[in-house]
C-alpha cells in the first residue's frame, strides 16, 4: 500500500464531497413525502465526486508530502 493511502488533499477532499451528496440525498429521502430532485442532487454531488479525485490527482494534489 503506498504512503499516501487516503491522506491527500484530494482523497480527503473526494471524501467529503460525497459525504455531503450522501447527506443531501438522505435528507431527501428522509422527507415526507420524500423529495425526489433533493434526492437526485445529492446523487450528483456524491457521483461527482469521482471525476474531482481525478481532477485534483492529475493536478498534483495526491502526491505524498513526505
Amino acid at each position: 500500500m503506498a504512503d499516501n493511502h487516503g491522506n491527500t488533499p484530494a482523497a480527503w477532499t473526494a471524501v467529503l464531497v460525497s459525504l455531503v451528496g450522501f447527506v443531501i440525498g438522505g435528507i431527501g429521502i428522509s422527507l415526507s413525502p420524500v423529495n425526489w430532485t433533493l434526492f437526485w442532487v445529492g446523487a450528483v454531488v456524491a457521483i461527482g465526486a469521482g471525476p474531482l479525485f481525478l481532477i485534483l490527482a492529475k493536478v498534483g494534489l495526491h502526491e505524498s508530502g513526505h
